[in-house]
Order: C-alpha cells, then structure tokens, then sequence
C-alpha cells in the first residue's frame, strides 16, 4: 500500500487527514514534529512526503529523501520561500505548494482588521476595561463607505478585498497590481504606480507574494507617501514590510493604526507557544504592546475551509507525483 509521512500536523488537520487516508486507500503517518536533519529519517520506507513549516533544512535533507527513494515535498501553504530549487533539482526533488486554499477567510479577515482600526477597536475596548464608558472624540470614527481604500496586489485574495470595500460598503477604491485585471474595472480603479495608489488612501492593505522584488518594499520611502492618519493591514508575507520603518511612521503620525497578521521576523514564532518562555524579540513585543497597532499570528486563513484544503490539495498533489511523476501544483 502506498503510505505518505505527513509532517507539522496539528489537531485541526486530523479528520480531514484521516477522511483523504480511508478514501484514497492510502496509509499517512502523522508527524507533529518539523523535517529537519533530525527527523529527515522517519521519511524511509515511506513514498511521498508533506510539511507545513517556515524553517529551511539543508542539503542533508534533500539528500536522504532522494536516498529514501522520495520524489516530492508538498508544502501545505502558498508560500515556497523556504526552499532551495538548486539543491531540489540536483536530488530530483519536486516541490509542490497550495497556492489557494481560502482567499475569502483570507479577504475577510483583512476587511475585519481594517474596520478595528478605522472604529478604534483598541480603544474602546481598553477604556471599556477601565470602566471608561464615556462617548468622546477619541474613539469618534467614519464610516467605510466615506473612505478611499488602496488594494496592494489584486490577485485571488486582493480581488475580493476590494470587491467587499466596493460593493460591501461603497467605498472608493484604488488598487495596484503588476498585470492589472480588466474585469476588476467594474469595481476598482487601477492606479499607474503603489505610491500613486496610497497617497489619497485612508485604508492601505496590501496582497502580494514575497519576492526579491518585494522584499522591504513598504520602507520609509514608501511610507512617508502614505496620507497622514492612514491605517495599513498586512494579511500577505511579513518580508514586504521593513517593521522599523512602519513604526517610525506610526510614531510620527503618517499612519493612525496597522494591523499585521505577518511579521518579519515571524519564523519559528508563528505558531508557537511562548507562554512560558522568554520573548526574545523586542520589536515584536513593541508592536504587541502598543495601542495603535493590532498583531495576530498568521491566522487570516485560519478557518476550516482553509484546513481541510490545504491537507486535501497538499496530500492530492504528493500522490500526482508518485503515481504520474508530476503534480499541476509543482513551484520547480
């Protein structure tokens, strides 16, 4: 029987794991634990092979899973940054990921974050806490449909933020994306460039994939184009954004509030429990502790939908591979 060694499973993933096991007739061994050089082992005598992690491997890896007779990894998440083509091509390794697992939790989640920091969500609700039930211009808020929102990137998961501030709540909205979409002019207008698109944006939120391109792209420079009392939403890849220069925005007042489902400096944080450790990273703990900005762990796709597609297309795509040599989902 065909078996597949299912890596960085979490609670959530077990039903959907076990309905695609009984239904494909194929055995999958559940792993909590990483691949990494330490675990690379428990991948022999198995057939295929799936992750879902932010930390790299080396070439060790690679290696012993062309060794273990191991054609594929299936990267259960869009992102693929973590790999090396070089080293995946030299061991005859096909990478796979799942590029769309669930744009609208995605999408939602997004629109939900900005509405907390247009409404003063962090606020009210401190002083609720306080007792503080007065009405006053500190939490005084403008409606949606009054403002104009700036949509970064409007591929699967951008297209529907923008549809949802368009034709949700009436709001103008601007967009920028490499290869514009002329369907999307029905409900968005693009912009000829991203610092033509922020400048006159109340709401900036930006879904784009991290590239070399990308990297750092929201900098200082970029920032200090954004129109003063702006709030930005990143739901996309915590690399996009240089974080000191989006505190220094925040401090001089360009932007009233963020909200950052990614981070930078995220690998091996999100997810994880630190309850009972030390938090090492100071720039972390400061956008937490701060009242103007909203941090969340990498959970804007965090629904059932997403789960259950991400183990179902993950999985499908890894027995592709070892019953046709090839998945339609492969990123080399």
């Amino acid at each position: 029987m065909t078996s597949i060694k299912i890596f960085g499973v979490r609670e959530e993933d077990i039903p959907y794991i076990k309905a695609w096991s009984t239904k494909h007739n194929v055995t999958v061994d559940l792993d909590e634990a990483l691949l990494s050089s330490e675990t690379v082992d428990r991948t022999k005598g198995f057939d295929g092979v799936s992750i879902s992690q932010q930390i790299p491997f080396g070439e060790d890896v690679y290696r012993k899973l062309h060794e273990f007779g191991i054609k594929q990894i299936a990267q259960r998440s869009a992102g693929f940054d973590i790999y090396d083509f070089d080293l995946a091509q030299k061991y005859d390794l096909i990478i796979s990921n799942v590029p769309s697992y669930s744009p609208h939790s995605i999408a939602e989640y997004t629109v939900s974050q900005a509405l907390n920091l247009v409404r003063n969500y962090n606020d009210i609700q401190q002083k609720t806490a306080s007792y503080d039930f007065r009405w006053q211009p500190a939490i005084l808020s403008r409606s949606i449909k009054d403002l104009k929102v700036a949509v970064i990137g409007t591929g699967r998961i951008g297209s529907i933020v923008a549809k949802i501030f368009a034709q949700g709540f009436g709001a103008e909205v601007i967009a920028y994306d490499i290869a514009p979409n002329e369907s999307y002019k029905s409900f968005l207008t693009y912009a000829n460039s991203i610092n033509e698109a922020v400048q006159e944006a109340d709401i900036v939120t930006v879904h784009i994939p991290a590239s070399k391109d990308s990297d750092y792209l929201f900098d200082d420079a970029l920032f200090n184009e954004f129109k003063p009392g702006s709030v930005f939403i990143n739901c996309a890849r915590g690399a996009i954004v240089k974080t000191s220069a989006l505190i220094h925005a925040l401090d001089n007042g360009v932007l009233k509030g963020a909200a950052l489902d990614t981070y930078e400096g995220e690998k091996g944080l999100f997810p994880s429990d630190q309850r009972h450790s030390e938090l090492k990273d100071e720039v972390l703990k400061q956008l937490i502790e701060r009242q103007d900005v909203i941090v969340s762990p990498h959970i804007a796709f965090y629904t059932d939908a997403a789960v259950e597609n991400l183990i179902v297309d993950a999985l499908d795509a890894t027995i592709d591979v070892i019953e046709t040599g090839d998945t339609k989902l492969r990123v080399n």
